[in-house]
């Protein structure tokens, strides 16, 4: 009777001990788990305590949360299938991503420091659309050749067409801006208030009708490159387009003299930035002849596109949309509205 009086009074003080220990243990050195560790999640964090002594995981207080910083591993780019019909397309050899920030400038006619082409590349850029007609015959000429382009479309143009130069983002081609005039920024009467507007307008004009925001890629009109214009468009982190070499469509009698112009001044150049028109009749009508003859000589297409989209001004979206009377959607489905009644 007195062992076991006396067991029970070694087990009861033992416990105490225990439990002594365990309350008043120092704060600042971890609790030892009970359970065994998983050997094969502690491994990752085995090999970073060995490799640097400094970056061992701090002690964990159960009175605190703890969320694993986990770092997040880039998802690999997307592999998009080829859908070209055309085994002998001229494609596009490169797609490079710019980086808008401080209004770089593309195009030696007028700048001279990004020369980012090599020997036998090409980008095709088209102005002034989108047009009825025009635009969909470049797109489809474009699209034989399953190859692409940049389009700076006018932003009156837009609001006229959108459904078009809709097709042509759906395209994959980039789309930026061309002003909402065509107006000649370097004009004497050009105040810079009036400059700005013309640029902000275009650009919510092309955000309208895409219902996404456009590239901050920007060319000006005839080529006029205003120095407050361009300083402005340097402070909204826009690229500024000029070209390595015009193909002066606008004034070609018929489509075989842009095709002969482009390629003459290319064979000598040996690269660059193509300049044409999307609203002129005669340059859809020579494109499919000048993309198989870029083929034929080697040539190269390169493909542009903004590292981030630009974002609009909202009141120039809002003046935008009051100044258009654009109505409010109606929120019935199409077949409450539409009805075929005989086909």
């Amino acid at each position: 009777m007195r062992n076991a009086l006396g067991l029970m009074l070694a087990s009861v003080v033992t416990a105490l001990v225990i439990s002594a220990v365990w309350l008043f243990w120092p704060s600042s050195s971890p609790r030892v788990a009970l359970t065994a560790p998983n050997t094969v999640a502690a491994a990752p964090a085995e090999r970073m305590a060995a490799a640097d002594p400094a970056a061992r995981p701090a002690p964990v207080r159960e009175d605190v949360e703890v969320t694993a910083a986990i770092p997040e591993t880039p998802a690999a780019p997307a592999l998009q299938k080829s859908t070209c019909a055309n085994p002998d397309a001229l494609g596009v050899a490169r797609v490079v991503v710019i980086d808008a920030t401080g209004g770089p400038g593309f195009g030696f006619e007028h700048f001279k420091q990004l020369d980012f082409l090599t020997d036998k590349e090409v980008v095709l850029t088209f102005d002034d659309g989108p047009w009825p007609g025009n635009t969909p015959a470049v797109l489809k000429a474009l699209a034989d050749e399953c190859t692409k382009g940049v389009f700076f479309p006018i932003g009156k143009h837009a609001t006229y067409h959108p459904q078009i130069l809709k097709q042509v983002a759906a395209a994959g081609h980039t789309v930026g801006a061309h002003t909402w005039s065509h107006a000649n920024l370097n004009s004497k009467k050009m105040t810079e208030q009036l400059a700005k507007d013309e640029i902000e307008k275009g650009y919510s004009a092309v955000k309208m009708a895409l219902g996404a925001a456009p590239s901050p890629f920007f060319r000006f009109p005839e080529l006029q490159h205003s120095p407050a214009a361009m300083t402005y468009l340097a402070s909204r982190n826009v690229a500024i387009f000029s070209c390595d070499l015009d193909s002066f469509d606008f004034r070609a009698k018929n489509a075989d003299q842009i095709v002969n112009t482009v390629m003459t001044k290319l064979d000598k150049q040996g690269k660059g930035i193509i300049l044409m028109h999307d609203f002129q009749k005669h340059t859809a009508e020579a494109l499919p002849t000048l993309l198989r003859r870029l083929k034929a000589g080697g040539y190269k297409v390169v493909q542009m596109k903004a590292k981030t989209p630009l974002q609009t001004l909202p009141e120039y979206d809002e003046a935008l949309l009051k100044d258009m009377k654009v109505p409010v959607s109606s929120a019935r489905p199409i077949g409450s509205v539409v009805q075929t009644v005989t086909e």
